[in-house]
């Protein structure tokens, strides 16, 4: 793979840029040299998709545009919205187009093929449940606490770690080779959330418990916490339309993309350890 020159490439673009996945794609960037534009609600000027009035400044002069939909693309409306931000970028001037995307995710697939059809140099980055959802997201507090209870018993998952969804996404901006590809995603196993569990716990020393609820005690545990009703359904659908064994099997995504294999789960987890995020909560 032969990587471009920033003289080429221009400004990078990089929604949901204080995302797990998108923070991380704009560090590595800017690490390179690479002049990165990140767009969200907090930047200057801010972003927001449900707004596409303020789209067109943040993609004035973005020769390539790394896309991350927020909350989800499962969401009704997602791809029609995806889609007419793919066109507006490549009428500013976008020639490469990279789209994070969710596994077993039928809506998330017409996004890709939105951005597809847009008419510049596309690729999809798909991926299903990230590792740093028990450390950067909503699983963190319940862990500190001692107890992860989820509406999922059995399940296996192949738990993808950002840091390589971020890698794969950087190098379809910024080499060729990577135009007109999905590349599907994975972790090296499938764990159980039970055996994620018992890996953390291993990890940071402490005794942690997994315990599978139903949807229902689920909900009302989130609505005690004060969790907005839009949250809670969109978790709820997360949990019931994804989790339900589709995404059980491997792939080869991240070493045919990048040429090494994927961070396994143990890996993460002792670095995650080490940094104190399961402490106890005090």
């Amino acid at each position: 793979m032969v990587a471009m020159s920033t003289e080429t490439q221009d400004i990078t673009l990089v929604t949901g840029a204080a995302g797990k996945t998108g923070r991380r794609v704009a560090e590595q960037l800017e690490r390179r040299g690479i002049a990165v534009r990140r767009a969200g609600r907090s930047t200057s000027p801010a972003f927001e998709w449900e707004r596409p009035e303020t789209w067109a400044p943040l993609l004035e002069g973005a020769g390539s545009v790394y896309i991350a939909y927020a909350p989800d693309l499962a969401l009704p409306g997602a791809a029609e919205t995806v889609g007419a931000f793919a066109r507006q970028a490549v009428a500013a001037g976008a020639r490469r187009l990279v789209v994070l995307s969710g596994r077993g995710e039928p809506q998330a697939e017409a996004a890709e093929r939105a951005v597809a059809a847009a008419g510049a140099d596309w690729t999809v980055v798909r991926c299903s449940w990230f590792m740093q959802n028990f450390s950067e997201s909503f699983f963190a507090e319940p862990l500190q606490e001692g107890t992860l209870a989820l509406p999922v018993d059995g399940v296996r998952e192949p738990f993808v770690d950002c840091d390589d969804v971020a890698d794969v996404a950087v190098a379809a901006l910024t080499e060729s080779g990577h135009a007109g590809r999905v590349h599907e995603l994975t972790g090296t196993r499938l764990l159980s959330f039970d055996d994620a569990v018992a890996a953390i716990a291993a990890a940071s020393g402490r005794r942690l418990d997994y315990v599978p609820v139903t949807a229902e005690q689920y909900a009302d545990g989130m609505r005690g916490a004060g969790v907005p009703e839009e949250a809670i359904a969109l978790t709820a659908h997360l949990f019931a339309e994804v989790l339900d064994g589709r995404n059980e099997s491997l792939t080869d995504g991240v070493r045919q993309a990048l040429g090494r294999p994927p961070r396994d789960f143990a890996d993460y987890a002792a670095a995650a350890a080490a940094t104190g995020v399961w402490s106890a909560a005090r």
